[in-house]
């Protein structure tokens, strides 16, 4: 209903609204023929967009992330969520946001993407990730065996559920409940987490955003490979994923600086103690 009103006020104010396609579905409104016409249901959707609004929680930020595909197009976050490490405003907030982002009366954010090359079979595929890589043992096995190496030069095989590498603002993410540091969210860095490792060498690693990591399969256990929390495929022996910085950042819109330990405090109940 929310994501209605606001389609049927922005194209009230002249402005051109479009949605994925899987999304057209929430702006149907047969009672509207002004509305019907401004709708665009298309793979080409964001071409030529000035603003990206995202109705949710974090989820809905990382999918505006994907959708963009590496567009840097300035994305605005209505909190509908619980944490909202990500969504600038509450819904309440959400027209007039919208008409100062609209106006040009914004500050951008610039966070690091990751980007992950995915070796399967001899064929490799690039994604980008706002939050994570993550590669990690199938239901159907233990754990699994995980080579790594830095810019070339192995660095020793994991056995453990999974690894995670995440940005600054994946730390927040599937890297935190894996007890990985937390890492201001506008630094540049890789974040490699062992999830349950089994093995002597348990910590984090926090390398620079330039790094070049490869994780490999070693072994004949399958691991899941998910971006962003999308499983894209499994992996068996000898296939890999090189993460490193992505050359291209998300545009978040914000209204004034986000200090780190504010968000901290207001997400983790700290002014309380």
């Amino acid at each position: 209903m929310h994501a209605r009103d606001l389609a049927r006020w922005l194209s009230a104010e002249g402005h051109e609204v479009r949605v994925p396609p899987d999304d057209a579905s929430t702006l149907t409104d047969t009672g509207n023929a002004a509305l019907d016409s401004q709708v665009v249901a298309g793979p080409q959707f964001c071409e030529g967009l000035d603003l990206v609004v995202t109705l949710g929680g974090d989820g809905s930020i990382l999918r505006a992330v994907e959708l963009l595909a590496g567009k840097e197009i300035p994305i605005l976050g209505v909190n509908h969520g619980r944490l909202g490490y990500l969504t600038e405003v509450a819904p309440d907030e959400a027209q007039s946001a919208i008409a100062r982002a609209l106006g040009g009366s914004y500050d951008i954010e610039e966070r690091m993407l990751v980007r992950t090359e995915l070796t399967v079979a001899g064929k490799t595929s690039t994604h980008l990730a706002l939050n994570e890589a993550v590669i990690e043992r199938t239901s159907e096995a233990n754990t699994v065996r995980l080579a790594v190496s830095i810019d070339g030069e192995f660095f020793t095989t994991y056995a453990a559920d999974g690894l995670i590498v995440a940005s600054p603002t994946g730390s927040t993410a599937y890297a935190f409940s894996a007890r990985g540091p937390i890492i201001d969210a506008t630094h540049r860095a890789l974040l490699l987490t062992p999830v349950a490792p089994h093995m002597p060498f348990d910590r984090a690693l926090v390398l620079a955003a330039e790094t070049r990591l490869r994780l490999s399969i070693d072994g004949h256990r399958p691991a899941a490979v998910s971006v962003d929390g999308r499983r894209l495929t499994v992996v068996g022996d000898g296939d890999a994923i090189e993460c490193t910085a992505a050359d291209r950042t998300a545009h978040l819109v914000t209204f004034g600086p986000r200090r780190f330990q504010r968000v901290l405090k207001a997400k983790f109940g700290l002014n309380d103690r």
